[in-house]
């Protein structure tokens, strides 16, 4: 066993802490993992990711349903829209360049971090159950499940949040219904892909052993760990890891102008944050209602 083997199935523990602890990330750690560790080519590595991030989430799921933290019928409706937008993604990227795919993957990132970092406004407990709106349930699932198909990304950073406000679900809950849908429009994303992506099978499913092995230890986690300090800590490690993408996808000079001032704001966010009180950085606190 080489040593980047070794490495790269280390590092896929972490992959199912993150789907573990937050409903999501998995595809943002597998990624870079299999692309620059393990040496697959992008798409490969999307595809790759795919299937890790699938399996972690459906053993995932589990320990969660055991829990109650499973809200199955909202989980269902979404994730069946999403399966039909993730494996029409997942077609497509199969054709699209690599280097296109990375970049689109990058921004992503940058996205995902950003809301990480900054939080939601408003907490979770302060939204109460309603309704679950169908139309916006099935749009958002769409949409959200062509993204994940087409760049292995996506998934669960932007379905928790929409299970919070659209079918106001308590964050344990919707963590908990999001590693459902993720691991039903990874699997349709997979399928996407596999028309036109052959994979290496025994890297693929050491990976993903790893990342399961995670992912029970997160799911045990999810209510010892502060998922505030938890989230804004893995927020800016995404945005590092963003960055290098950029930095090693982009042509010369345009990686390194990237990168510094990719340096430059990181410096500036972090001086605002901990020098300036009204940073707008930092999310607004709610007041308590009477």
């Amino acid at each position: 066993m080489t040593g980047m083997l070794v490495l790269t199935l280390l590092l896929s523990v972490l992959v199912g802490l993150s789907l573990g602890l937050l409903g999501g990330g998995g595809s943002i750690l597998t990624v870079p993992i299999l692309t620059y560790v393990a040496g697959l080519e992008a798409k490969e590595a999307i595809a790759a990711s795919l299937f890790v991030v699938g399996v972690t989430s459906a053993v995932s799921v589990l320990s969660h349903a055991r829990a109650g933290r499973v809200r199955w019928r909202t989980g269902l409706v979404f994730g069946a829209a999403g399966m039909a937008g993730a494996f029409g993604g997942g077609v497509l990227g199969g054709y699209l360049p690599g280097r296109l795919l990375l970049l689109a993957f990058a921004l992503m990132m940058l996205a995902t971090a950003g809301a990480m970092i900054r939080g939601r406004g408003q907490p979770p407990e302060a939204v109460g159950p309603r309704e679950l709106r169908l139309g916006k349930v099935v749009l958002e699932g769409l949409v959200v499940g062509l993204v994940t198909g087409l760049v292995g990304a996506g998934g669960g950073f932007l379905v928790v949040p929409a299970l919070v406000l659209l079918g106001g679900l308590p964050m344990s809950v919707a963590v908990g219904t999001s590693l459902l849908i993720i691991a039903m429009k990874s699997f349709a994303g997979l399928a996407g892909y596999l028309t036109s992506v052959q994979l290496d099978w025994p890297l693929v499913l050491g990976v993903t052993a790893a990342a399961v092995v995670g992912s029970l230890a997160g799911a045990r986690l999810v209510r010892v760990v502060p998922e505030r300090a938890l989230r804004r800590g893995f927020g800016w490690f995404v945005l590092a890891m963003a960055v290098l993408i950029l930095v090693q996808e982009l042509p010369s000079p345009f990686g390194l102008v990237v990168g510094g001032a990719a340096a430059t704001l990181a410096l500036a966010a972090v001086v605002c944050w901990y020098a300036v009180p009204a940073c707008p950085l930092r999310p607004r606190e709610v007041a308590a209602a009477p």
